[in-house]
């Protein structure tokens, strides 16, 4: 079972790229997916800068290093940041939507689908398997049942890829709620995305964490977590898992998983796990350890 590290979701700062994924390097992971995936608007990294850092990530270590596009296009910038992605000479990309997926295919390139292509049946996957498909990134919200019965009819081998550990990327959107959240239209929002490190906690009139909004996108407002569920992903055919980069706490995270991959015994406070079991994503089904 591989651990992967998903691409940033927030907005950070450049040095503070740089030096998150210089530490990365030294942990126990096997691939790295990195590249703006939520707003082309964010600029710390542009198009040639992260295919730099991933060639000079690749050129250091061992670990894949793959590219991962935006989620969302809404413009011919984002579209052509998406092509200069595609063509960076040699590294896998992870496609989030299915304009990168046709630049790739075109191209007779090798690829990832990414969580946010809505794949729910093995004839959508054997179809994208056809296009160049390697890996499918599940849909954050997808069950254990669900994924066992497409996996089941699916005739060909597949790597797939949980998103075992992370605030879940649920939804995006053309308006930025951050900007909103600011009063600020969205066009001259200043980028002030990077104020917000870990995005901006979006509360129940209960005051239950309920989201967290990230500029255009909207996360789960508990990370999920489904280190407790380790022995379900075999009967699921799942080949690696994917843990969503935190700025705080990572490499405990990332050592809760390696631990249990090497004696089956870990484990990690907090997080939830509901959609894993077809219940409210919000439920705490097992505890984490």
């Amino acid at each position: 079972m591989q651990l992967t590290l998903g691409p940033i979701q927030y907005y950070w700062p450049r040095n503070d790229i740089h030096s998150f994924y210089e530490a990365m390097l030294h942990q126990p992971i096997e691939r790295i997916y990195l590249g703006e995936v939520v707003c082309g608007k964010r600029h710390e990294l542009r198009a040639n800068d992260w295919i730099e850092l991933a060639q000079q990530l690749q050129s250091y270590s061992e670990k894949s290093i793959v590219l991962s596009t935006l989620t969302l296009l809404e413009s011919n910038a984002d579209l052509n940041l998406v092509k200069r992605l595609c063509e960076n000479d040699g590294l896998l990309v992870e496609a989030n939507d299915m304009s990168a997926v046709q630049i790739l295919s075109q191209a007779k390139l090798p690829f990832v689908c990414g969580s946010a292509i809505n794949i729910y049946n093995h004839h959508t996957l054997e179809y994208l398997q056809s296009l160049g498909m390697q890996r499918w990134v599940v849909p954050v919200e997808m069950g254990k049942l669900q994924l066992q019965t497409i996996m089941q009819a699916l005739d060909h081998e597949l790597e797939v890829e949980v998103f075992a550990y992370g605030h879940m990327p649920l939804a995006y959107s053309a308006r930025c709620f951050t900007a909103r959240h600011l009063n600020m239209d969205k066009d001259s929002c200043g980028y002030r995305c990077i104020d917000y490190p870990h995005g901006l906690a979006l509360n129940t009139q209960e005051n239950e964490h309920l989201f967290v909004i990230n500029g255009i996108q909207t996360l789960s407002g508990q990370p999920v977590n489904l280190l407790s569920h380790w022995q379900d992903f075999d009967s699921c055919k799942v080949t690696a898992l994917r843990l969503s980069p935190q700025w705080q706490a990572m490499q405990d995270i990332i050592r809760a998983f390696d631990a249990i991959r090497l004696d089956n015994k870990s484990s990690l406070e907090g997080g939830v796990d509901g959609y894993w079991l077809s219940k409210p994503g919000l439920d705490i089904i097992a505890k984490a350890g």
